[in-house]
């Protein structure tokens, strides 16, 4: 049982971590007003890389969101040219997440990885449109049960320069696992097969593992929304 405000950190940041301790004892033998600079700078490290635990909604067709932040986009674009999709355009919906959000990645939908492709490229600001097309990225092919494929995308973004992703082709996983990460500043894009039903609008925010963002093979319009 876990206890009270306790935090889960991954361990891809424990270095990070260790580092920040040294630096800030170093500059508390500097000068007091750096050492918590560095203290501040060191929690902060902690709460980039902590990995809370999510409840996944369950459903048939449902597709969750696959990162913490803001949808930026909801449009159509063709999917990656390495996962061998076709050209033809899909709907995507991008999830930009700054440097406060949780940057563990979850499965989109329950399937298999039928193709894992990585891609370098540049590290423009995420939240662009073109960062999509430019930006160094992961991309992933996942065929659910039925054999619908949805794609889910990883893309580096200013800061970001080190996307994680943990599993393979081959691999079987359920809608909410952990997958992968990017460190420090990224987005998330997930395309839809035709027939889907975007649930997300443009501005909200999601919460990896637990918003639904689409319905696949709705035949619904996509919903809307407005600021209040």
């Amino acid at each position: 049982m876990q206890a009270p405000f306790s935090i889960s950190i991954r361990n891809e940041g424990l270095p990070f971590l260790a580092v920040g301790v040294l630096v800030t004892l170093l500059l508390f033998a500097i000068a007091q007003p750096l050492g918590w600079a560095g203290v501040a700078l060191t929690v902060w490290c902690a709460y980039f890389f902590r990995d809370p635990p999510r409840v996944t909604p369950i459903g048939e067709g449902l597709v969750i969101s696959p990162a913490d932040g803001v949808v930026s986009q909801v449009t159509e674009a063709p999917p990656p040219a390495e996962l061998g999709m076709g050209e033809a355009p899909m709907k995507r919906v991008s999830v930009f997440m700054n440097v406060f959000d949780c940057h563990v990645n979850r499965m989109p939908v329950t399937g298999e990885i039928v193709t894992s492709a990585y891609r370098p490229g540049k590290f423009v600001n995420a939240s662009f449109d073109k960062a999509s097309a430019d930006n160094e990225r992961r991309a992933l092919c996942i065929r659910t049960p039925d054999g619908t494929e949805v794609a889910v995308v990883q893309i580096a973004g200013l800061v970001a320069r080190r996307i994680l992703c943990w599993v393979g082709e081959g691999a079987t996983l359920r809608a909410g696992e952990r997958y992968g990460m990017i460190r420090f500043g990224s987005r998330v894009d997930v395309y839809l097969p035709a027939g889907s039903q975007v649930l997300a609008v443009r501005g909200q925010r999601t919460v990896a593992g637990e918003t639904v963002i689409a319905a696949l093979g709705a035949q619904a319009p996509d919903r809307v929304g407005e600021r209040r």
